[in-house]
């Protein structure tokens, strides 16, 4: 399926990127992350290497409290079991109410219809960020159906992929970072988009705090492969690039068309 994404109406350069970088690493912002078993232990790290502030309670007699009090929220459905069933409506309207962005990940919604039906009835609350990749998005929004109009809402789509593209209803990018050795280690993806929530949370403009995050998140991981030896020495490459990143390694490495 054709995403048909406009050009960047505002070519993404490193000083905004890095601008952003500095934002959230100078106002260390506390991000509400309900993902996936699998992804919690690096998620946790990532934001930490970032220097975000981590929470994950799914405890449904606290969720709430958590997601309010928190600067951002990310959703992920990678293990949707019965506590998160519960937790995750009752911590996005909690998001909402206390005014913060909320980011949804709807992984492997391609796999369970179950799933792909939960994931459409939390669209009702115009999430701030959708990060999906092209087989998510063809089974929540089979042929484009509903996209338009949560673009309108304010919604802004990053369709990762081999091409990360950004679009809503102002400014589109499309981003060129990353390497293979990121989809040779586990929770990469679920740990990137709690990446984007930190950065959501400094920046008002969705698109541009999604292609800021993107990049950098994408950048750390290149680095992160030139320096390991593979999977097993990677992730604390990344670690260390996260927390070690500065203007001149964005100027050197940023791809954005």
């Amino acid at each position: 399926m054709s995403l048909s994404l406009a050009a960047s109406t505002a070519p993404l350069a490193a000083a905004r990127v890095h601008d952003l970088l500095v934002r959230v690493r100078k106002s260390a912002p506390r991000v509400h992350a309900i993902t996936n078993a699998v992804a919690q232990n690096f998620t946790a790290n990532v934001l930490l290497a970032l220097g975000a502030v981590p929470s994950m309670t799914v405890a449904e007699d606290e969720v709430a409290d958590f997601a309010g009090g928190a600067d951002a929220l990310l959703v992920n459905l990678g293990t949707l079991d019965d506590t998160r069933r519960a937790a995750i409506p009752l911590a996005i309207e909690a998001a909402r109410a206390a005014g913060r962005p909320v980011s949804i990940d709807p992984v492997f919604v391609n796999r369970s219809p179950v799933r792909c039906a939960f994931a459409r009835s939390l669209l009702t609350s115009a999430p701030d960020l959708l990060r999906l990749n092209p087989p998510e998005m063809d089974a929540l929004f089979p042929g484009r159906a509903g996209v338009e109009e949560l673009i309108s809402a304010g919604t802004v789509f990053a369709v990762t992929g081999e091409e990360d593209k950004i679009e809503s209803k102002g400014e589109d990018f499309r981003l060129l970072n990353g390497h293979p050795l990121m989809a040779r280690v586990t929770a990469t993806g679920c740990a990137g988009g709690a990446v984007l929530a930190a950065f959501t949370s400094v920046e008002p403009d969705r698109a541009l705090a999604a292609a800021c995050g993107l990049s950098v998140f994408n950048i750390a991981g290149e680095i992160a492969a030139t320096r390991s030896g593979g999977p097993g020495t990677f992730v604390p490459e990344l670690l260390d690039a996260l927390h070690a990143m500065d203007l001149n390694d964005i100027e050197a490495r940023l791809k954005a068309a």
